[in-house]
């Protein structure tokens, strides 16, 4: 007999604890490989591909495209057929991978339903027997199998679709041949859908299923809610409001009836409907910037200097870097390369801003490395990839990094680790053509470089007034880390460096 496993949503590490729902890969019915995606969810770090640890055949979904769920929460339940009666379907070899879960439940209809995040060893539910359901030698963050997997046969996935739908028509039968006092379970395989009924006073066994062999499915049960719901609201006529007596014992003792004359009512002009209020959820992406912002805002006490700088040097030197060496010198050094390597320098000489503050130890923490992160602008959203151990990487190598990092983050395919643990925060908004920002520290650093747009502009240079090209620089720090003299310090280096780009030649 096939067991039903529910497959919830893993947790997907960095501290997260939900997901929106992209993009289903499945559809109900369709047969499942072990460790096949079967959805696309974004996260507030990335967009991941979450696989299946179960093979079999896909018995409902749980969540629309755009819904957010917790993790833990039901993603699909799949029909695993025993090894004698199914066989089990997946890949001919599976590794092995670390971790494991249980669960137990019982379901109506396919089979016991087995619940568990992940998994690898699952037993059944009480009074369903037992057995081994085997599930994903995959880990995704935390979940697979910790045993290795034997070598499985296949099966056709018509045998397979033909027995689950066979077991059905068999509870199906079972259902209607017992009286409706002593019923018991119904052609429902879905735990939602029984949850559904139960919130809403719904007897399933008065239902027609529109699924394989009258299988109960979460659109039957809507549809039977809305029918619900309208013939309630329906309007009662006007003339079955009305009461009129049959007899009257003193029909001269009533007033006489006068004829009804509808009254004219003034027609008074509708105000024009205005624009619909625009509601955006704030969840995913955004909704981890907005958190984040808060509670920088919130927690960090930052203050802000900002300098004007004559960048005409950088600007040169950047170009003598990139013709040397014609086509065969590799990819083009860019500008936020540059401003990444004197931010490194900078910090080298002044370690208080690559810190963060610890408030239940009341600590500031200085940290050695430099993970530096560049704000990075999308379709979906502000994001903020790290560039790691960037104290030890030339401006090549932090350029290429930066490079990778900025496709990764325009495809969407970013993965949490490359968005988080950063210890200082490089914002170029000159992209944006403006000049000048006040940026929020990026929690919990303790400081952000903001650069704005390199423009020409008159500049008193040797003496004499000439056109320059000139960049503002900003610096947002906390102010409990440092002193305002240590933050002008790092600035003043900052600029110094872009003015005279020999400066940083010391450090190298």
């Amino acid at each position: 007999m096939p067991q039903v496993f529910e497959f919830k949503l893993p947790d997907l590490g960095e501290g997260l604890t939900e997901a929106e729902i992209v993009r289903w890969l499945v559809e109900v019915g369709d047969v499942v490989a072990i460790d096949q995606p079967v959805v696309e969810v974004e996260t507030a770090k990335a967009m991941v591909e979450v696989p299946c640890p179960y093979g079999g055949v896909v018995t409902a979904r749980f969540g629309e495209e755009g819904t957010e769920l917790p993790v833990g929460a039901p993603l699909l339940t799949v029909a695993v057929g025993s090894e004698g009666a199914l066989g089990s379907v997946g890949p001919a070899d599976a590794g092995a991978g670390s971790g494991s879960g249980s669960g137990s439940g019982t379901g109506a209809g396919a089979g016991p339903v087995v619940s568990a995040v992940g998994s690898g060893t699952v037993s059944g539910g009480a009074g369903s027997g037992s057995g081994e359901a085997e599930a994903s030698g995959n880990v995704l963050v935390g979940y697979g199998t910790g045993a290795p997997v034997a070598r499985r046969r296949r099966v056709r996935p018509e045998a397979m679709a033909a027995t689950v739908a066979a077991h059905v028509t068999a509870a199906a039968a079972v259902s209607a041949a017992v009286p409706d006092a002593v019923q018991g379970p119904v052609a429902v395989v879905s735990p939602l859908v029984r949850k559904l009924a139960r919130q809403h006073d719904l007897d399933l066994r008065q239902l027609a299923g529109s699924g394989p062999d009258g299988l109960i499915l979460r659109a039957d049960v809507e549809s039977a809610i809305r029918a619900i719901t309208e013939g309630a609201a329906a309007p009662t006529p006007a003339s079955a409001a009305v009461s009129v007596p049959e007899s009257v014992s003193e029909p001269t003792s009533l007033p006489p009836v006068q004829p009804s004359v509808p009254r004219m009512q003034p027609s008074v002009a509708q105000p024009a409907a205005g624009p619909a209020v625009e509601r955006i959820p704030l969840r995913g992406v955004r909704g981890a910037v907005a958190d984040k912002l808060a509670r920088s805002r919130r927690e960090i006490p930052d203050a802000t200097c900002w300098v004007d700088a004559d960048a005409t040097e950088l600007m040169a030197a950047r170009s003598a870097m990139n013709s040397a060496g014609g086509p065969a010198a590799g990819p083009k050094v860019s500008v936020l390369a540059l401003l990444a390597r004197i931010c490194t320098a900078a910090l080298a000489r002044f370690p208080e801003l690559n810190s963060t503050v610890d408030l239940e130890a009341r600590e500031i923490v200085r940290l050695p490395e430099v993970h530096l992160g560049f704000a990075a602008q999308t379709e979906r959203g502000l994001v903020v990839p790290v560039v790691r151990d960037a104290q030890v990487r030339n401006a090549e190598s932090i350029g290429a990094e930066i490079a990778r990092l900025t496709e990764a983050a325009r495809t969407g395919r970013l993965t949490p680790a490359e968005l988080t643990g950063g210890t200082f925060t490089l914002n170029n908004y000159g992209v944006f053509g403006v000049d000048g920002s006040t940026p929020i520290i990026n929690h919990p650093e303790a400081a952000m470089l903001g650069v704005g747009r390199i423009v020409p502009k008159p500049w008193v240079h040797e003496g004499a007034l000439a056109v320059r090209q000139v960049v503002q620089l900003s610096l947002t720090f906390d102010h409990r880390v440092c002193d305002g003299g240590t933050a002008g310090g790092f600035l003043r280096y900052v600029a110094d460096c872009v003015e005279q780009p020999a400066v940083l030649l010391r450090t190298l």
